[in-house]
């Protein structure tokens, strides 16, 4: 019998630029995901069936949960007749666009590869985790900063992580990425800065000049639909960030700042209702 416990961390997207919708209904984005130190626990304990349970129960954990559906992909790919209990102890926010479901769904696929050893490949995993959600194939093989295209699923390990401190906060709104994509104000012809060479110059050579050029699409109708988003962006600035955007097509936004006693009383200085998070510079998900 075994039992596992694993972090499943979230992430922020810096720059975020949605640059068209294919046929299909998905839309097309560049991006650069950043891992943050905010994560959900998930317990995996030997089981003749597929089953789950959690710690709030404002989620579901039947089969329209994210966790039970990879833990069911996996099992029909592979025609294996095992199962797993897994527990999930949520503290990511949902809703918030820090990616907490998908980072959960890959770390259920990751380990079930293992504990099944069904030895299903990288490029097959990948395929199930695509058909997950958009986010999940970030999670599933990277650790650090990439830069994703298409619809988040082309991914580029860049090999380097943000040299600053990151606050995170969620301001207590949940924001169905159904909505933000029904909602964002299209600008699909604009020329667009390099992602890559912008997070590139920021890791590496420390240039800061050009932060503002790291948008979010979703932010315009998210701040004018959410006071509170604004707010808090507002008051990431006035606390000494040197930039701050939301992240993903939820409510959370974060800060980075240059020194750990700025952002720590920036996350002082917030309303104890705001649920909150301090990512070190260099952070990875190595665990």
């Amino acid at each position: 019998m075994y039992t596992l416990t694993l972090k499943a961390f979230a992430k922020i997207n810096l720059g975020l630029f949605i640059t068209g919708k294919r046929q299909d209904g998905y839309h097309t984005l560049e991006t650069i995901f950043a891992p943050i130190n905010w994560y959900d626990r998930l317990e995996f304990s030997e089981s003749e069936t597929i089953s789950m349970s959690c710690s709030t129960i404002d989620l579901p954990v039947d089969d329209n949960n994210l966790c039970i559906k990879a833990a069911r992909s996996l099992q029909q790919f592979t025609g294996t007749r095992k199962g797993v209990a897994m527990k999930l102890d949520k503290q990511v926010p949902f809703g918030a666009g820090l990616g907490g479901g998908s980072s959960d769904a890959a770390t259920v696929l990751r380990v079930l590869n293992q504990l099944w050893q069904v030895n299903v490949s990288p490029t097959e995993l990948h395929a199930l985790a695509v058909k997950l959600g958009a986010d999940v194939p970030y999670f599933l093989a990277m650790k650090g900063l990439a830069y994703a295209r298409g619809i988040g699923d082309d991914l580029d390990d860049l090999g380097i992580t943000l040299p600053y401190y990151i606050v995170t906060v969620f301001p207590e709104e949940h924001i169905a990425t159904v909505w933000a994509y029904r909602n964002f104000y299209p600008r699909f012809d604009r020329e667009l800065p390099d992602l890559k060479k912008l997070v590139s110059d920021l890791c590496l050579s420390g240039k800061k000049d050009d932060l503002a050029l790291f948008e979010n699409d979703f932010e315009p109708a998210v701040s004018d639909h959410f006071p509170a988003v604004r707010q808090v962006k507002s008051a990431l600035l006035e606390a000494g960030s040197i930039f701050a955007s939301l992240s993903g097509s939820g409510s959370a936004v974060f800060g980075l700042f240059e020194r750990e006693e700025e952002a720590l009383a920036a996350m002082n200085s917030l309303p104890e209702t705001c649920r909150k998070s301090l990512t070190r510079p260099g952070f990875s998900m190595e665990q």
